[in-house]
């Protein structure tokens, strides 16, 4: 099988002084930059999934497109200065994005998920249509939302359907 790691919505809106900051990212941050440096370092391909709000349906409360705020935290792009950056507009990041062509050019097979907000974005990619072709595995220590509790509740509801693997065993 050959890995991909996705890092979903790792955006400055995010963490403290954006517009929606999060439970535990300074944690949460340092889990996924050693992640990348660990998945570099097998030649697992690193994707960047960037959410912009679509400007035709209004300001959003976040993510507006050319804001500071909808940038990717610059630690991330540090650590993955090139890999691609898949843009969307929907919680699922194959909702009408090129997620899928981007895999496909990889030859990709499994997915390991990382990234913000555990209860939103990563579960509904995880248990996006398009992803049932992948072995999908959610890293738990390198994702987050609001509080603890709203995490460990999305974590367990989505377990019957992905495999939750710490960072560690992942890579």
């Amino acid at each position: 099988m050959k890995k991909a790691l996705l890092l979903i919505d790792l955006q400055n809106d995010y963490f403290p002084g954006g517009k929606f900051p999060l439970w535990n990212t300074d944690v949460t941050l340092s889990n996924i930059v050693r992640t990348i440096s660990a998945a570099q370092d097998k030649g697992i391909p690193i994707i960047h999934i960037q959410h912009i709000a679509d400007p035709q349906k209004g300001i959003a409360p976040f993510f507006n497109q050319g804001t500071d705020g909808a940038k990717i935290h610059p630690r991330i792009l540090e650590a993955a200065p090139d890999a691609p950056i898949v843009v969307k507009e929907f919680a699922d990041s194959f909702l009408n994005t090129n997620l899928e062509n981007t895999l496909a050019s990889l030859d990709i097979t499994e997915l390991l998920l990382c990234g913000m907000m555990t209860q939103n974005c990563v579960t509904h990619t995880a248990i996006s249509k398009f992803a049932e072709r992948y072995k999908v595995c959610i890293l738990p220590d390198c994702c987050t939302t609001v509080d603890e509790m709203i995490h460990n509740i999305a974590l367990h509801a989505v377990s019957p359907r992905v495999s939750l693997v710490d960072s560690h065993e992942a890579i």
